[in-house]
């Protein structure tokens, strides 16, 4: 871990939900290294919030780690509860937690779409709901994660980018309410950012293939994800509320002629994680 960082956020209390593995764990290590305080949660990935936990701790920072299952609103609501204990208070909520899949439309399972939208957007708003006292006391800010499948489609990927738009939407209805109370909305629509699910689930994944399809000619990092998140929790975004920041290196800016929506995706995402697949 580096130590040569702006500390936009020294000191504050920060719960970042889904952080064992991908962005929600490098975006748990660069708060770390503006010297925030971090609870890192995690559902099945141990052994990356292990290994996050230690890397925070071997540079001197304050770190614990939870796991909780995002599909029950108890263990959600839980996770709040030990998240404010260990911290004594909250500053900063990023609602990063999410799962994916892919299945043509018409076989979609009932089990398979609630499974997605309990994980993805209930726990979002119900971890949001518990922690939103702790956060009115500090003038906090959150922070949910969504994705540029909320703006743009892609084939079979109907339940994902709906629960992906209901973030957007939750966002900014939230921002309006909380904002007078003292605490800041904002989201991070993501672009292509490879992480461990992209290897497991695309068969011969190339990231520098990937990058060749995005404007700015390379596939973002989970860091660049991060550096975003610590912006808007800081006071240099203290004017920014209820919106939704795109981080895509120009990928919704362009028009893609081709005739790949025709075509059956290739991908697997889900396995392990959603009902069926």
């Amino acid at each position: 871990m580096t130590t040569d960082r702006k500390q936009r956020v020294l000191g504050k209390r920060v719960l970042i939900t889904g952080s064992g593995t991908g962005i929600g764990r490098e975006i748990a290590l660069e708060f770390a290294r503006e010297k925030a305080v971090v609870t890192i949660h995690y559902a099945h990935s141990e052994t990356g919030a292990l290994s996050a936990l230690r890397e925070i701790s071997a540079a001197g920072g304050k770190a614990e780690m939870f796991k909780a299952d995002l599909n029950s609103v108890e263990e959600t609501r839980d996770l709040a509860a030990r998240a404010i204990d260990f911290m004594g208070g909250l500053d900063v909520l990023i609602n990063n937690a999410g799962i994916t899949m892919n299945a043509p439309f018409e076989a979609v399972t009932p089990e398979q779409f609630d499974t997605l939208y309990r994980v993805n957007i209930r726990a979002q708003f119900f971890l949001t709901q518990a922690v939103m006292p702790s956060l009115m006391e500090s003038s906090g800010a959150v922070i949910n994660i969504s994705s540029i499948h909320a703006l743009e489609g892609f084939p079979e990927h109907s339940v994902y980018a709906g629960t992906k738009g209901a973030i957007l939407a939750f966002t900014r209805q939230l921002a309006i309410e909380v904002a007078p109370k003292g605490v800041r909305v904002n989201a991070i629509a993501v672009g292509s950012v490879p992480v461990e699910s992209y290897t497991k689930s695309l068969p011969g994944f190339d990231p520098a293939e990937l990058g060749k399809l995005i404007p700015v000619g390379f596939a973002g990092r989970p860091v660049d994800i991060a550096r975003v998140a610590v912006f808007l929790a800081s006071e240099d975004a203290r004017f920014i509320v209820g919106q939704s920041l795109v981080v895509d290196g120009g990928t919704t800016s362009w028009m893609p002629f081709s005739d790949a929506f025709r075509k059956p995706f290739d991908g697997h995402f889900g396995a392990g994680y959603v009902p069926g697949l």
